[in-house]
């Protein structure tokens, strides 16, 4: 069986399942947040009874995060409707917008929180839960009325995915982050060439990666229509889930008898930064291609590009210098933000890296990467050019259809700022430039 499968089957309660069976799961964690939560709680009090109770309230985690920092009415109450039904359910896991308790964008701070657990079971009502994956938990994305099956059963009727394999042979070049594999990926494929496929990555290339570069990648895979990513747990991966919680959990490896649909296999060393061009994410370009085209707007943030590692390297980049577009800076997460305030590069903190360039500092959340109301920070209303680390780039995604954005690295992002114009990261990525040390004040 495949990671996938074996994840299935223990779940299921079988000793084997292979794709295209249909079976009962149990699930460990249950997520939503403030724009799929209020409807998911909506249909489950109308199918189980105003007074019904979740099925696991230590099972159900809420974080609101989407349309949050709004004047917007409809976005507010929906956060109203969140913090009641956390009350009234007691629930132990929901955070807050407002206070110390609140965390920023879920995918971003599900890991932070040990929700994350190798072998277990993830679901979402948010596309992108599949960045989970990349702990080797089996993680996707549902709807509403599934979430609120869940929350009265705890469990979910699931059809067993296929398993298309990509493997990366060989040491990953130093300008190369993750995004450029998964762009890359995407554009071999199609936005349709996963559906309902699981996407297991593999080789030297992804198991060198920390844990954040392997959530890019399994971030990304619903852009490709996946069902779910996985990723073979390793060290690495015990070493951070055992730092964020006790939770026991148990792993499963890769097995020998487990059968694919399809193999693909990269060379790391042949890999140029890559770029999605208006409008999808397979609209695939090496960035030598779309080099000098002329942009509005820089946008470095979210639950694929605004991890603390994407910041890092955009400020290896943008360090001493002046943007020469207006540059949004969004951390994923309040925890992120605090660091960008602690690591420092050459003496000087990420923020101030970032300040003195002219970048402008949003709070952790979604932010512009879903558009949202009017008044979100970074929002496109335009007909802007941006360059962005985000992870969809249709026709409104991060607010006015007019607009078109490009998707890149953060290393790409970063260049293109100060460029002005999208920029090679590599004209940018010196040996000096690569060889500064990040340390924690």
């Amino acid at each position: 069986m495949t990671l996938t499968e074996q994840i299935l089957a223990r779940a299921a309660g079988k000793s084997k399942v292979q794709a295209g069976d249909n079976i009962w799961v149990d699930t460990d964690v249950l997520l939503t947040h403030d724009v799929c939560g209020p409807p998911a709680i909506g249909i489950f009090k109308k199918q189980f009874g105003e007074k019904a109770k979740v099925w696991d309230r230590k099972k159900l985690v809420i974080i609101p995060d989407h349309y949050i920092f709004t004047s917007d009415k409809y976005a507010n109450r929906n956060i109203d409707i969140l913090r009641d039904f956390a009350a009234e359910q007691q629930l132990p896991y929901y955070y807050d917008v407002g206070g110390e308790d609140y965390k920023g964008v879920c995918h971003a701070a599900m890991p932070e929180l040990g929700f994350t657990r190798p072998g277990e079971v993830l679901f979402g009502t948010d596309s992108h839960t599949c960045t989970a994956g990349a702990f080797g938990q089996f993680a996707t994305g549902i709807g509403n009325t599934d979430a609120a099956f869940i929350m009265g059963t705890g469990k979910l009727w699931v059809k067993v995915p296929e398993t298309m394999k990509f493997v990366f042979e060989g040491e990953i070049p130093p300008w190369i982050m993750a995004k450029d594999l998964i762009l890359k990926i995407i554009g071999d494929i199609g936005v349709d060439g996963a559906t309902y496929r699981a996407m297991e990555f593999a080789g030297e290339g992804i198991m060198n990666m920390d844990m954040e570069g392997r959530m890019t990648m399994t971030n990304m895979v619903i852009e490709a229509g996946g069902k779910n990513g996985v990723i073979e747990p390793d060290q690495t991966t015990i070493d951070y889930v055992n730092a964020r919680t006790n939770v026991a959990f148990e792993p499963v490896y890769r097995r020998d008898d487990a059968q694919y649909h399809s193999v693909r296999t990269y060379r790391c060393d042949n890999m140029e930064p890559m770029v999605a061009k208006p409008h999808s994410p397979d609209n695939k370009a090496t960035v030598s291609e779309v080099k000098g085209t002329a942009l509005t707007r820089a946008y470095i943030g979210s639950c694929t590009g605004g991890k603390i590692s994407d910041f890092e390297a955009a400020a290896r980049i943008i360090k001493g210098k002046e943007v020469a577009v207006d540059t949004y800076v969004v951390p994923a997460t309040t925890l992120i933000a605090q660091q960008l305030k602690e690591r420092t590069i050459g003496g000087q903190t990420l923020m101030s890296i970032f300040e003195e360039a002219g970048a402008k500092i949003g709070d952790a959340s979604c932010a512009a990467c879903l558009g949202g109301p009017s008044d979100t920070f970074g929002r496109l209303n335009g007909e802007e050019i941006c360059i962005s680390t985000t992870n969809r780039n249709f026709p409104g995604r991060m607010g006015s259809k007019k607009a078109q954005v490009y998707l890149a690295s953060p290393y790409t992002v970063a260049a293109s700022a100060l460029s002005g114009t999208i920029a090679d990261p590599r004209d940018y990525l010196d040996e000096s430039v690569l060889n500064m040390e990040i340390e924690a004040v």
